[in-house]
């Protein structure tokens, strides 16, 4: 009996031991076996698979599935991407200058930038890119002809490019050179005392340019009364930047962004460590869908501390912290490691997601906060603006002229054979008819969303057994009558954008939003509120 005591003694000490060693150790395990069986299955494959494999590209397959698993920002940067990461972190890269997107069967020049190399060789958007260095780029994937054109300073690259309105191919070499892309590429005054500051990316030095932009608004405009600072479609870039930003516009030792997350050794929080360049003028912030990240930061920054009104459409909704890890080879794993909560204790990470992409949630259910002076703002998904404006160019016939390029496509045909448009201020484009005809030629069609509905309709009809022939050929000619009267409706804020894709082919990127200012809503709703000051200054104290 005592023997069976002792042996039921020592095994409960032995089980005991064993489930301390399962605990956080048998996690390691896991990892271990997991990791020799991943090993051993790639080994296989690339030994046995009846056709031929790219160990690289099946290895690649395997990480990205493994990435994206964890949320749309964790990811495997290849050495080959460096120069793409380095763009995003430091403004900078080396390579051509220019833009592309695939459109149709080629990679085409979308935009290029000012004095670089591709602009200096006299490349013009619009151009398809046939070959490079001799090899055939048809249905080539930009991102892996954007690898190839990307290289060390002083090398050479051979394009053959395809040019609308000139007869056969021809080729020109191009020396690769580092690539700077200014993070301010324009400022200046929208009226006679409102001055304007345009940020795109948070990369290096993004504060430092903001003040200075400020400071020289505040300078060469001495009736300055307020400043648009427009936030859109930036994507954000460094944390740093997002709090020197900020400072412009903030006081010294003011929280900016504090991070948290699973190493609690790593939790942080940023603070403002220099004096603002102005502190009191009135300032409008301007926002969209497209604004995220240290965007997000510091719209949110402005709005928790009552600093300034935001104006636009709720934010992309990115709450996530990203650093990044060397793994070999140089390549390097961007990985979240962190959520970040701006002043009022709010982080705005998107709760949902559809499709890789955040999906806006009722306010119901978004949990409240306060900002200084007691406005309530909320939580979970994006930075919802003071004041809301509606977005025209979302969807219906603009969406679609712009999905198929056919915007770009009328301007590159628009203009051949023109060296030169007046100044940005004095052009108006007179020639809508004329776009309307290029439409015709290109037998454009698109589909509304009722028309998407009406063939479900359908279909979901015949299944079920019963017929709607009669009603549904009511429904389409009216919806036809409609899509025939949508160009004109939208005829200002299609010239808006084929005024600005002109302005972009001769004065590049900063002529570009010189002529979007003209006609911007955004712009002029913020200049009409920075000249309403009462209405102003009850907007931030929430009355």
């Amino acid at each position: 009996m005592k023997r069976s005591l002792k042996i039921a003694a020592l095994l409960g000490v032995v089980l005991i031991g064993l489930s301390a060693f399962t605990g956080p150790r048998n996690k390691y395990f896991e990892i271990l076996k997991n990791l020799e069986i991943f090993s051993n299955l790639y080994k296989e494959i690339n030994t046995y698979y009846v056709d031929d494999v790219d160990p690289g590209q099946l290895m690649r397959t395997g990480i990205d599935a493994m990435v994206e698993s964890l949320d749309p920002f964790t990811n495997y940067i290849s050495e080959s991407q460096i120069e793409g990461y380095r763009y995003m972190t430091e403004g900078k890269y080396n390579g051509i200058g220019a833009v592309s997107e695939k459109i149709g069967d080629y990679v085409t020049i979308t935009e290029l930038y000012e004095d670089q190399a591709a602009d200096k060789a006299g490349l013009k958007p619009g151009d398809k890119i046939i070959a490079v260095d001799g090899k055939d780029a048809v249905d080539k994937d930009p991102e892996a002809l954007n690898n190839i054109l990307r290289g060390f300073p002083g090398t050479e690259v051979e394009l053959t490019i395809r040019r609308p309105g000139r007869e056969g191919d021809f080729t020109i070499t191009l020396e690769r050179t580092e690539v700077k892309v200014p993070n301010v590429p324009y400022h200046g005054m929208i009226s006679d005392d409102i001055g304007y500051v345009a940020l795109t990316t948070f990369t290096r030095e993004a504060g430092k340019n903001v003040a200075n932009a400020v400071k020289t608004l505040k300078q060469e405009n001495p009736g300055l009364k307020g400043i648009v600072f427009d936030l859109r479609g930036n994507g954000g870039g460094l944390l740093s930047e997002a709090v020197n930003v900020s400072n412009v516009f903030i006081p010294r030792n003011e929280v900016v962004v504090t991070t948290k997350g699973k190493v609690e050794d790593w939790d942080r929080s940023f603070s403002t460590m220099g004096e603002p360049v102005d502190q009191e003028i009135p300032l409008v912030v301007l926002i969209n869908k497209n604004s995220a990240s240290a965007s997000e930061i510091v719209s949110g920054v402005m709005q928790d501390y009552d600093r300034g009104i935001l104006i636009g459409q709720r934010s992309y909704g990115k709450g996530l912290v990203q650093n990044t890890r060397d793994i070999g080879y140089n390549s390097k794993l961007k990985l979240t490691t962190a959520k970040y909560y701006i002043p009022s204790g709010r982080c705005i990470q998107s709760v949902e997601y559809e499709d890789g992409e955040p999906v806006d949630i009722p306010d119901d259910r978004r949990t409240p906060f306060k900002t200084r002076n007691g406005r309530t703002v909320l939580d979970g998904g994006g930075v919802k603006p003071d004041m809301v404006v509606k977005k025209f160019t979302d969807g219906g016939i603009v969406k679609s002229l712009l999905d198929q390029h056919l915007i770009f496509d009328y301007v590159t045909r628009y203009s051949l054979g023109k060296d030169s448009i007046e100044n940005v201020e004095d052009f108006r484009f007179t020639q809508f008819d004329d776009f309307v005809a290029f439409l015709q030629e290109q037998s454009f069609e698109y589909d509304t969303d009722s028309e998407k509905l009406l063939k479900k309709l359908q279909q979901t009809s015949e299944k079920e057994g019963y017929k709607l022939d009669e009603e549904l050929t009511e429904l389409e000619a009216e919806i036809e009558s409609h899509k025939k009267d949508a160009l004109q409706q939208n005829r200002e804020v299609i010239i808006d954008l084929i005024e600005k894709e002109i302005a972009s082919r001769y004065y590049h990127q900063r002529g570009k939003i010189k002529m979007g200012l003209r006609n911007d809503k955004e712009v002029k709703e913020a200049i009409d509120l920075l000249h309403d000051t009462a209405r102003y200054n009850s907007m931030l104290s929430g009355q």
